[in-house]
């Protein structure tokens, strides 16, 4: 069954072939076409396009040439996968994309996919939110190019104190570290840092906050990778008896469990 002649923005998943979605591997497979950053998604995954698709590169492209690539084929008739690594909704750069697609009448479907942050945590065999620890996670980035928003920067995120994870932040360790001491962070804050999260050469630091900038120097960690910082990336809590969910707990009842009396 062939495929309506529009866009698909389709998240690829962090790295993994297997990670793509199973919408995500039906349209790559049935596409006319598909355009996709080869710095970024696994060629592995790629070759899963179907012998009929027409196959571009968009990392030499600029954002006008990539547009009027997908407009001309659209309206030719042809499906097109636009194929983005992770999720498209974080750090995806697709607003300037569906702006242009709009204004050209182009229609465009979104397909979620697997980010990174929750590869890195899969493969760090992590919860992110551990009850009466921290139930609140926000994924952010530090400033660079792209300036943060006045009431975005670390430091005042920092305050809540809850789970943290960097996106695009590896080569500025150094201002992590201090604006997660500036906003009362301790020196032996759990941090995780995977770099190519599901990559076959996927690497990985646990470390403190203190010991993060020598940590990432020493493993020569300076892009792809996303930094993940506060309690819940402490390793030894499996092995605590405290922070456990109440969905596990025998005297607690929900709408399909009775629970049981303590001492009963």
């Amino acid at each position: 069954m062939s495929l309506e002649a529009k866009v698909y923005i389709v998240g690829a998943g962090p790295g993994d072939p297997e990670l793509i979605t199973v919408k995500g591997l039906r349209l790559l497979q049935q596409a006319d076409v598909v355009l996709y950053t080869d710095s970024l998604v696994r060629e592995e995954l790629v070759a899963l396009s179907g012998p009929q698709a027409r196959v571009y590169r968009s990392a030499g492209m600029s954002l006008e040439e990539m547009v009027e690539l997908m407009t001309d084929q659209v309206r030719a008739g042809h499906s097109v996968v636009r194929l983005h690594t992770g999720d498209p909704a974080v750090f995806g750069a697709i607003l300037e994309q569906l702006g242009a697609l709009a204004r050209a009448g182009v229609a465009v479907e979104i397909v979620p996919g697997v980010s990174s942050v929750f590869a890195a945590a899969a493969v760090l065999g992590a919860e992110l939110t551990v009850p009466e620890l921290t139930q609140t996670v926000i994924l952010t980035r530090m400033e660079g190019r792209t300036p943060m928003p006045e009431l975005e920067h670390l430091r005042d995120l920092a305050a809540h104190h809850c789970t943290i994870a960097l996106y695009l932040s590896a080569t500025r360790a150094k201002q992590v570290v201090e604006d997660l001491f500036a906003a009362g962070w301790d020196a032996d804050t759990p941090i995780a840092v995977v770099q190519k999260a599901t990559w076959p050469d996927q690497q990985i630091v646990r470390t403190t906050l203190a010991g993060l900038v020598r940590a990432m120097g020493d493993a020569h960690i300076s892009n792809h990778a996303i930094i993940l910082a506060g309690f819940a990336l402490d390793p030894t809590l499996t092995a605590q008896p405290g922070y456990r969910s109440k969905l596990y707990d025998q005297t607690f009842t929900h709408r399909y469990r009775k629970g049981v009396a303590p001492g009963g």
